[in-house]
């Protein structure tokens, strides 16, 4: 579809879901860039919070002390599909964000209710700014933050298959290593108290383990089409 078609079609808002590995990222960007809709990684921001929390020096062990603080940082998140973006205070953070460390403190700062109702705030500001729709991407998008969107997928997929995935985007990391710290996070995502990650009962489960990038992207337009023609 073209993007002067898509614009005149009506507004949808995509809910996708799922844990690490299973290809939430590329198939949300490209199944945005392809109906003309805007994108938005939140994930991206949960891990600009906690790379400013360590840069800050701020004790992530201490839930009491990130709630003190969780108003101050900036974090603009742009939402083209073909180029997001994410800043804090106007500092472009998109490398930094994906560094280990943040990765090995992001969950614990994302479990803290405080920085989660920010959070949600932000997401949901910008769902309702897209005027063409958007397709937005987490792990608890479907169940807390846009309980309302008019798709919602859970993308599935065997730890050895995102493992690999995981491992090969990582440039060498060793494969069984990285499943570990999947396993590990699946466990701290899944078991937190505040909007823990979850598949909505209405969502539409896609097992990416045996299927191409490419098959992933065909069947969520397909199901985004769908939609559009029934609203």
């Amino acid at each position: 579809m073209e993007n002067g078609a898509a614009r005149t079609a009506p507004a949808v808002i995509v809910a996708i879901d799922g844990p690490s590995g299973t290809g939430k990222s590329s198939t949300s960007k490209a199944v945005a860039a392809h109906l003309g809709l805007s994108y938005l990684d939140t994930g991206a921001q949960y891990r600009a919070i906690t790379w400013w929390m360590a840069n800050n020096n701020i004790d992530i062990t201490d839930p009491t002390a990130i709630a003190a603080v969780v108003g101050k940082p900036e974090i603009v998140s742009g939402t083209d599909p073909s180029a997001p973006t994410i800043t804090v205070d106007g500092v472009d953070v998109s490398g930094p964000i994906r560094s280990q460390e943040v990765t090995s403190k992001v969950s614990a700062v994302s479990a803290v209710p405080e920085v989660r109702a920010r959070i949600t705030e932000l997401q949901r500001s910008l769902a309702a700014s897209a005027e063409a729709g958007i397709v937005v991407e987490g792990r608890d998008i479907g169940t807390t933050v846009l309980p309302d969107a008019d798709l919602k997928v859970f993308l599935t997929a065997s730890p050895e298959a995102r493992a690999a995935r995981r491992s090969g985007e990582l440039k060498g990391a060793d494969i069984h290593t990285t499943r570990e710290a999947l396993i590990k996070r699946d466990a701290a995502d899944s078991n937190r108290t505040t909007s823990p990650l979850a598949k909505s009962d209405d969502a539409v489960e896609v097992d990416t383990t045996d299927l191409t990038l490419q098959q992933v992207i065909e069947c969520v337009i397909t199901l985004v089409e769908e939609k559009r023609a029934a609203k």
